[in-house]
């Protein structure tokens, strides 16, 4: 602010530069729905390894194709995933001796066993949380003998006057495995008596070990199959299903394995899933029904024939994009058995790997866009059966000597010639959907400031700062800024009416960078020159 001059000497004023830095958005977050052994249930869970998503939500499963595709998506170079974990009618176990539950329902939670002692407990640590030595006691679970997790929880209590050591905030704070049982009014249903002291032990697994000191966990059920589409896409108003990902701040890409292996995610949820992914900005990948690779000698003209009755068409097709065929992996729960799987958890890691090599403006498709973790492909296609599909934008998986599995197409499913949509292509899109969430993002700072020239002015400088340096990273077309993008914000994007009515309007041009896709070679044979 402007400094008030009071007596005679110098004074010192900072002036703001109106340099407001905007920071580019992630681009390959990615968000996957379905089924799993365990964990939260319709919760946007963040992890950044399959190891996470173990610890979580369970290992690879021959019932959860869920499980698989997000394996694929880290083996290909994906480094951020979003699960909302799915269930129907799945039930928590349960321990009726000290009205305990598991965390997260499925039949996992029936090898869960826990035990009590007092080992530690003197009137001084009772003293400290004002209560009484016979009121603490340690409890230790036990995720399954031998094998899984223990968690040990000192100087914690059952009565409602425990305070901090009161048993379900520490389990809820504090625990993966298990929660205190609630009553139907909501409020913890804590026994009120110390339970009587196990046998120490070390592991239950233990030969050594009693049995009866362990207690034990029963009535965990996992889900049933996910039959509908309601099923998967929940309820918009209690954030269930896809909609659970309206709590997640930002995701780019989206993967719908089918809930059972050899089977499809309905061409429902994907209309669905389509029109959601257009209003979150982010790109939904689309595995091919399974039956379009089921008779390789028929499967291009099955799959052309096949594209309309998914119905994902209309402008939100921009936002989505279809691979074909299905991939061939050993599957290590079956003694490496070779199986069908889907490709979409492959496909985004290409993306997420192509994103930080190249940019998300690079096609995620080519000899680079190679496919790890697969043995083949479902449907080997020639090229002229990838010129069949690739004009309906169908983006075909291939076999190349040398090169091995690659992604060969990069179209949206308005990519069709046909259309001639100016989001044709995926990399053309998914730049346009990074700059309007960056900008978005960037530009919040706007909001409330003096509408004039001065803000007007500042708007220009960082929004044009924020794109030159994109332009310096070859993300769009042309030799000089001026042929590759332009920012406008004035008096003629902005009239006296617009300002009366609160409103800035920002313009901002970028000439996209569209993918080599066809590469046309031309050979003349020199005629010998005539010696005059």
């Amino acid at each position: 602010m402007p400094v008030s001059p009071t007596y005679p000497g110098v004074y010192v004023e900072e002036i703001p530069s109106g340099v407001r830095t905007l920071v580019g958005v992630a681009t390959s977050i990615t968000a996957f729905l379905g089924r799993a052994q365990r964990g939260p249930t319709d919760e946007p869970i963040t992890l950044t390894s399959f190891g996470d998503f173990t610890r979580a939500f369970g290992e690879l499963h021959v019932d959860y194709p869920l499980s698989y595709a997000v394996r694929d998506f880290y083996l290909n170079g994906g480094q951020q995933a979003i699960i909302v974990r799915l269930q129907k009618n799945a039930a928590v176990s349960k321990n009726a001796d000290l009205k305990l539950e598991t965390a997260s329902p499925g039949a996992w939670g029936d090898q869960l066993t826990y035990t009590v002692d007092s080992k530690g407990i003197t009137d001084d640590v009772a003293a400290r949380y004002n209560l009484a030595k016979a009121d603490l006691f340690n409890l230790t679970v036990y995720e399954e003998p031998g094998k899984g997790r223990v968690e040990r929880f000192l100087n914690v209590a059952i009565k409602t006057t425990a305070g901090a050591r009161r048993l379900d905030r520490v389990l809820a704070t504090a625990s993966s495995l298990v929660r205190v049982q609630k009553k139907n009014d909501g409020t913890p249903d804590l026994v009120g008596t110390k339970p009587a002291d196990s046998t120490p032990q070390e592991d239950p697994a233990d030969p050594q070990a009693d049995p009866a000191q362990f207690k034990k966990f029963t009535g965990g059920l996992d889900s049933a199959a996910l039959t509908t589409d309601n099923d998967v896409l929940g309820d918009k108003n209690n954030k269930t299903g896809l909609y659970a990902l309206d709590k997640a701040d930002l995701f780019n890409l989206l993967c719908i394995p089918p809930d059972v292996r050899e089977s499809d995610t309905s061409s429902g949820v994907y209309q669905a899933a389509m029109k959601y992914c257009a209003e979150r900005r982010a790109l939904l990948i689309v595995d091919s029904p399974a039956a379009w690779g089921a008779n390789k000698e028929t499967a291009a003209a099955t799959a052309r024939d096949g594209l309309s009755a998914l119905g994902l068409t209309g402008p939100e097709a921009r936002n989505a994009a279809l691979y074909f065929p299905r991939v061939q992996q050993s599957d290590p729960m079956r003694d490496g058995q070779m199986d069908i799987f889907v490709p979409c958890g492959l496909v985004a890691g290409v993306m997420a790997r192509t994103d930080v090599n190249r940019g998300v403006w690079k096609a995620p498709a080519g000899l680079d866009a190679t496919i790890n973790g697969i043995q083949g492909l479902q449907v080997n296609l020639n090229d002229p059966e990838n010129g069949l599909l690739n004009p309906l934008g169908i983006n075909c998986l291939r076999t190349f000597p040398v090169t091995g599995r690659v992604v060969w197409g990069a179209r949206t499913l308005r990519g069709a010639d046909q259309l001639a949509d100016e989001y044709k292509y995926v990399p053309v899109r998914r730049l346009a959907l990074y700059l309007e969430e960056s900008l978005y993002r960037g530009l919040q700072w706007v909001v409330f400031e003096p509408n004039d020239e001065p803000l007007w002015a500042q708007i220009r400088l960082n929004v044009g700062a924020f794109m030159q340096n994109l332009f310096r990273q070859g993300a769009f077309q042309g030799k000089t800024p001026a042929e590759a993008y332009f920012v406008k914000c004035d008096k003629e994007t902005t009239t006296q009416n617009d300002i009366n009515l609160g409103i800035v309007n920002i313009v901002v041009g970028f000439a996209p960078l569209k993918p080599a896709e066809f590469v046309i070679i031309k050979l003349q044979q020199m005629a010998g020159q005539i010696q005059v």
